[in-house]
């Protein structure tokens, strides 16, 4: 009982020489291939690159055009004193305005601070401010 059989028998020199894919079978199939972990790092030298567009897609961000407050970095502290990083959104609010010099409408995604300026100081020179044109494009 002092010897246990195996049921997968490792051949001896394969056990010493780590498992590389030839360059051979690399280069055939478009990889490029690391020699220090031989794994295939998936780099194509064939492939073409991606053409360009030319619209640019616009990404909405957690941002008040207007004043702009972005989003804070802090600590949130339990009982035991264990911090733990989270964030503090800006209140963004989707809010129809009259546009006094337009005569009409205009949609905005503002702060709610940035809606107290606005009623303090008026839509134009907010938006004269901070370097926005609300005429429709």
């Amino acid at each position: 009982m002092a010897t246990m059989l195996c049921s997968y028998a490792m051949p001896a020199a394969s056990a010493r020489a780590p498992l590389l894919r030839s360059n051979a079978t690399a280069t055939s199939l478009g990889f490029a291939t690391s020699q220090l972990a031989g794994l295939s790092l998936g780099l194509t030298a064939a492939v073409a690159p991606l053409p360009l567009s030319t619209k640019h897609t616009i990404v909405a961000r957690r941002i008040c055009p207007f004043l702009e407050k972005k989003t804070n970095r802090a600590n949130k502290v339990s009982f035991s004193n264990h911090k733990t990083k989270k964030q503090q959104f800006v209140n963004l609010q989707y809010k129809k305005l009259w546009w006094e010099a337009g005569k009409r409408y205009v949609k905005l995604r503002l702060s709610t601070k940035a809606l107290k300026t606005i009623e303090k100081h008026g839509l134009d020179a907010v938006a004269k401010k901070a370097g926005i044109d609300l005429n429709k494009k």
